[in-house]
């Protein structure tokens, strides 16, 4: 995948990564929702499009942000991990997901309770948690 950046911003060039639509939601779901596999990523309340997912798969794959690989009990199905470069998008991640619960939720009242999620933490202990546990599922799959 040739990597075309519009310019030399550090910011722009992070959002020529992950600034589409669907790469911090697929991070999102790897993340928070333990997904794992094109199937589960594509079943989504948001409805990405199969052709899109790929795409955006094999773009994180690309910057490393995530591997693919075999199960290890089901060599037929490919699974995609968060690499550690990855991982460190979860600051990122929850920064938007506290800003938009501050300054979103008015517009939307049909917004998930981040509380629920265990957001009502400190911003630091949440990171940490929302790691850990990303880490655990990973070593649960793969041993």
């Amino acid at each position: 995948m040739e990597n075309n950046f519009r310019s030399s911003c550090p910011l722009v060039s992070a959002l020529d990564v992950i600034g589409d639509k669907w790469s911090l939601i697929i991070v999102r779901d790897m993340l928070l929702g333990g997904k794992k596999t094109f199937k589960e990523f594509s079943a989504s309340q948001e409805g990405i499009a199969t052709n899109l997912l790929s795409s955006r798969l094999k773009m994180l794959e690309c910057f490393d942000l995530i591997s693919k690989r075999k199960l290890p009990k089901n060599k037929k199905e490919n699974i995609y991990l968060l690499t550690e470069k990855g991982l460190d998008l979860t600051p990122i991640i929850t920064d938007i997901i506290l800003w938009s619960d501050k300054h979103v939720r008015q517009f939307n009242t049909k917004m998930l309770q981040i509380s629920d999620k265990g957001f009502d933490a400190d911003r630091s202990i949440v990171i940490e948690n929302i790691k850990n546990n990303y880490r655990e599922i990973v070593r649960q799959t793969i041993g």
